[in-house]
């Protein structure tokens, strides 16, 4: 499978986009493999309780996808990690 990073993952495999091995599966399981093979991803894009964070957003082949949806072996794994900080402007002020 191939997967394609963004934001501090790209920290984390080294590039854009790495191989990872995957017999096929949930995008949960996917994404499971993933940090398999690059350890550093799971503060990313899981909570404490083990699940995958709610702001964590992934494609196959293009399309958003469910953490409980089918992902092919060969798919191509897009994974936009959580998005944390910043602070809500008042237009008004």
């Amino acid at each position: 499978m191939r997967v394609t990073v963004y934001g501090p993952l790209r920290g984390v495999t080294g590039a854009k986009t790495v191989s990872v091995e995957f017999a096929g599966g949930t995008v949960a399981e996917a994404a499971a493999a993933f940090v398999d093979a690059h350890p550093g991803a799971a503060d990313h894009l899981y909570a404490d309780d083990g699940d995958l964070r709610p702001s964590v957003r992934l494609s196959v082949d293009g399309e958003r996808v469910e953490p409980d949806e089918d992902c092919p072996p060969d798919a191509d794994l897009t994974v936009f990690p959580a998005v944390q900080g910043g602070t809500v402007r008042d237009p008004a002020a």
